[in-house]
């Protein structure tokens, strides 16, 4: 389930049957399924499953995201700000590309309703690209894999604050408090000689629970449950907890969170009702296409190379211009979050339909142009100098070389 490849194809396949259970003649039967109704009413948590699995499962995938977040930032890729510098900036300007190019096409068509959708094409699949990136990036320098993971953890952490910022209502302070205290509670479990899961689990279950009610989207607390482990070795162990808490978590998050998720996510009815081309047509699919396969890569690829032609700052050893034409495409595989942030974005059926047809359709274009432009940057030869810093590459790591 940990396995990159793996992990994006049982993603695919729950889009794949939700799509098309979705779409067949039991199509109410998918309906019925995501509308049931479980959970205590006292808490305000009666959801219905399709909810659980956005709001509560989701919540155990950004938790394995803040973990992941933690490791980088205290030690790994993002420690060094020299080195993180250039793939920080391409996140910006991957972020930054795509909304600027939605909220054209919406302007220009009129559309003023979906103007609030602005961050669906600003998100990147972690998971997702990392599996296209294994499966046809083979032979290409690993330190290119390091970049992808980079750059997307940061986009992910600007996605994460975009969520709690711009896709939050009216907040109740004390749940909000109580939440936090709940954090740090969690926090000091995870600093003692030795950490019970059967502690850590009710805590970020109540943590999980006052944020729901305080209004912020209640993934936010796994995100911020997943920062407070350390990322250095404590107590004289061999490994970090960021590494012990991810490699117990994430087959779960991977094989289980994520697919229901995208299970309950994806499934879209074009059938029926005015059909599909009332949805295909909307102003709304095509500015989320592009903000994923135009915007994404243009944003990447562009502040890269100004940063790199007008600033000291240089790309990793072995890394080129031309390697970040597929890295730009597999940033615009947004799938899990573009997805949520759909969800997010619109209350009404119509707009949010069409987006999410929009992120499964920009998502399957972006990967399969990163596919062919990896297999095409594999074969072609490489120079002494890559990143064009004055120093002959060392770095001759391939992806593939461990399989």
């Amino acid at each position: 389930m940990t396995a990159e490849t793996t992990s994006g194809v049982i993603l695919m396949v729950a889009a794949a049957v939700a799509l098309l259970w979705a779409n067949s003649p039991w199509r109410e039967g998918y309906q019925a399924l995501s509308q049931i109704t479980i959970g205590p009413a006292a808490l305000h948590l009666d959801l219905s499953l399709a909810t659980w699995a956005a709001d509560g499962l989701l919540a155990v995938f950004f938790f394995v995201v803040g973990v992941e977040l933690k490791h980088e930032i205290v030690a790994g890729s993002l420690r060094n700000v020299k080195t993180a510098a250039v793939p920080v900036l391409a996140a910006v300007g991957g972020m930054v590309m795509p909304a600027v190019i939605f909220i054209t096409i919406v302007s220009f068509a009129g559309d003023r309703t979906a103007a609030h959708g602005w961050a669906i094409p600003t998100a990147t699949d972690i998971a997702f690209a990392l599996a296209v990136l294994a499966i046809f990036g083979r032979g290409l320098p690993r330190a290119l894999r390091t970049f992808l993971l980079t750059l997307a953890v940061v986009d992910d952490l600007l996605a994460i604050v975009v969520i709690a910022v711009f896709y939050t209502g009216d907040i109740d302070l004390v749940s909000l408090l109580i939440s936090l205290a709940c954090v740090a509670v969690f926090a000091l479990l995870t600093r003692m000689r030795t950490t019970r899961w059967w502690l850590l689990a009710p805590v970020a279950l109540v943590a999980w629970v006052f944020m729901h009610e305080s209004g912020v989207h209640a993934t936010i607390a796994g995100v911020l449950l997943g920062l407070t482990v350390p990322a250095r070795r404590v107590h004289g162990e061999t490994e970090s907890r960021t590494h012990r808490f991810d490699d117990a978590i994430r087959p779960f998050s991977s094989g289980v969170a994520l697919p229901i998720f995208a299970f309950f996510a994806a499934g879209v009815t074009l059938v029926g009702g005015d059909g599909a081309a009332s949805v295909l047509l909307q102003p709304v699919v095509f500015a989320i296409v592009a903000g994923l396969v135009i915007g994404k890569l243009v944003g990447v690829l562009g502040v890269t190379a100004l940063v790199t032609r007008f600033t000291p700052l240089r790309l990793p050893d072995a890394i080129g211009i031309r390697d970040l034409l597929p890295v730009g495409l597999l940033t615009g595989i947004g799938f899990t979050v573009s997805l949520l942030i759909a969800e997010l974005s619109f209350p009404d059926t119509e707009h949010t339909d069409g987006a999410k047809i929009a992120v499964l359709l920009g998502t399957v274009i972006a990967a399969v142009l990163a596919a062919a432009l990896l297999r095409w940057d594999a074969r072609a030869a490489r120079r002494a100098d890559m990143n064009e810093d004055g120093v002959v590459d060392v770095d001759t790591a391939r992806i593939g070389d461990d399989d």
